[in-house]
C-alpha cells in the first residue's frame, strides 16, 4: 500500500473564553495556519490538491464551507478546492485521515488537513439548537426511530461522563488529581518552550491562554455540573478558539518536491460504541487499532487521548493498562482547551513535536466523539 507522510504541522495558540482570539473570524483563524504551513514547508501552494478541514457548528462565521473560505482569505491559489467535515470532536483528526486516504489511494499527492473553531463566536451545539427558532424539532434523540432503538432517555455528554465515572469507579478526587496534572504539565511545557515550534502567533496572542494555576482545594470548592454528580467544570475540557493544519504528502510528492517528512502515518481507523454512553468509544477503537496494526501498548512511546472529561481518559487508561506518564504529557484539553473542530489537528501537531523531542518511534492519538465514535491514528517518527 502507498504511504502517507506528514511534512509539517502548525497551530495557533489556543484562546480562552473571552480571550485574545475571541474576535478573530474563523476563516482568518484557519487561513492563518494554512498560510504559515505553506511558508514553513516551502511548497508551491498551487500544487496542493485539496484542503480538508474539520469544523463543528458551521453556521454564522463558520458557514459556507469554512475550509474553502480559510484558503482563499489567506490569499492562496483560487483553483485549490476545500471541503469541510464534521465528525464532532474528531473532525480535524478525521480530516487528516481523509487526506491520508486520498494520498494512499494514489488520487492525490499533497493535501492540507486540519480544523478550525471559534467557540466564543459560535457556542457549542449552536447549529443544532438554532433550528428551534425556525420551528424545527429538538436534536436527534427526539427522532421516533431513535426512541424505538434507545428509548426516551437523556442523551448528553455530561450524563455519559458521569456514567463512565460510576462504571469505572472513578472518584471526584481521582478526576481532580488528573485535572491538576493536566494544568501543571501544560504550564511546564509552555514555560520550557516545548510548544514554541508548533505555534504561530496570532497578533499579540503568542502562547496558549488556557492553562491555569489552580489547586485541589479550589477544585473541591466547585459545584457539580449535575446535581449529586462527580463532575465539575474543573475536570472538563475548556471551550476555546484555535486552528491547526498539517501537510500530508505522497511518496511521489516527497520525491518531486524535495520534501523531508517528519512522520509516516502508520495506521488510521475509526470505530464506534453505544451512542448513549457516547464517550466510551476510545476503548474499543484503541483495541481495534492495535490489533489491526499488530502492535501492543508497550510498542507505543506516547499517547494522546482527548480530555473531553477526566473520567473519559481515566477509564480508557484503566481499561487498557496505559500508564499516565505516557499520556497527554504536555497537558490535554482540560488545560489546553478544546476548540471542537480543531482539536484533533492540535493534538496531532503537539504529539508529533513531543515524539520528536523524546526521540520515540510511535505515538497513538484517539478521542471521543459525538454519536459514540472514536478515531485512532498511529504515527511513526522519521
Amino acid at each position: 500500500m502507498a504511504e502517507a507522510y506528514i511534512i509539517d504541522a502548525v497551530r495557533t495558540p489556543v484562546g480562552r473564553k473571552k480571550g485574545g482570539l475571541a474576535g478573530v473570524h474563523s476563516a482568518d483563524l484557519g487561513g492563518h495556519v494554512m498560510a504559515e504551513l505553506m511558508r514553513r514547508t516551502g511548497i508551491d501552494p498551487g500544487a496542493v490538491d485539496d484542503v480538508v478541514f474539520g469544523c463543528c457548528d458551521t453556521i454564522g462565521s463558520q458557514a459556507g464551507d469554512i475550509a474553502r473560505s480559510c484558503w482563499v482569505v489567506a490569499g492562496l491559489p483560487e483553483h485549490v478546492p476545500g471541503v469541510t467535515i464534521d465528525r464532532q470532536c474528531g473532525s480535524a483528526q478525521q480530516a487528516v485521515h481523509f487526506a491520508a486516504q486520498g494520498v494512499m489511494s494514489g488520487t492525490q499527492d499533497l493535501v492540507v488537513a486540519g480544523g478550525v473553531q471559534n467557540m466564543n463566536a459560535i457556542p457549542i451545539s449552536a447549529a443544532m439548537w438554532a433550528g428551534q427558532s425556525y420551528g424545527f424539532p429538538d436534536p436527534f434523540s427526539t427522532s421516533p426511530g431513535w426512541k424505538a432503538r434507545y428509548g426516551d432517555q437523556e442523551v448528553s455528554q455530561f450524563r455519559s461522563a458521569e456514567m463512565i465515572a460510576e462504571k469505572w469507579s472513578i472518584s471526584r478526587e481521582d478526576m481532580e488529581g488528573f485535572a491538576l496534572a493536566s494544568h501543571q504539565r501544560a504550564i511546564d511545557a509552555r514555560a520550557q518552550g516545548r510548544f514554541d515550534r508548533e505555534i504561530v502567533a496570532v497578533g499579540d496572542v503568542v502562547h496558549d491562554e488556557t492553562p491555569r494555576e489552580t489547586s485541589l482545594e479550589k477544585m473541591a470548592a466547585l459545584a457539580p455540573l449535575i446535581e449529586g454528580g462527580r463532575l465539575t467544570a474543573a475536570v472538563s475540557s475548556q471551550t476555546a478558539d484555535g486552528a491547526a493544519a498539517l501537510l500530508v504528502a505522497s511518496e511521489r510528492a516527497v520525491r518531486d518536491h524535495g520534501l523531508k517528512p517528519r512522520a509516516r502515518i502508520h495506521h488510521l481507523s475509526v470505530r464506534a460504541d453505544d451512542p448513549v454512553w457516547m464517550l466510551t468509544a476510545p476503548i474499543p477503537a484503541t483495541r481495534h487499532a492495535l490489533a489491526k496494526a499488530g502492535m501492543r501498548i508497550e510498542d507505543i512511546d506516547l499517547f494522546e487521548c482527548n480530555e473531553a472529561f477526566a473520567s473519559v481518559v481515566l477509564a480508557w487508561m484503566k481499561e487498557l493498562g496505559i500508564p499516565h506518564d505516557r499520556v497527554n504529557v504536555n497537558g490535554g484539553a482540560i488545560a489546553l482547551g478544546h476548540p471542537l473542530g480543531a482539536t484533533g489537528a492540535r493534538i496531532m501537531t503537539t504529539m508529533l513535536a513531543e515524539l520528536e523531542r523524546r526521540g520515540g518511534r510511535y505515538a497513538l492519538q484517539t478521542m471521543c466523539e459525538g454519536g459514540g465514535q472514536a478515531n485512532v491514528t498511529i504515527l511513526e517518527r522519521l
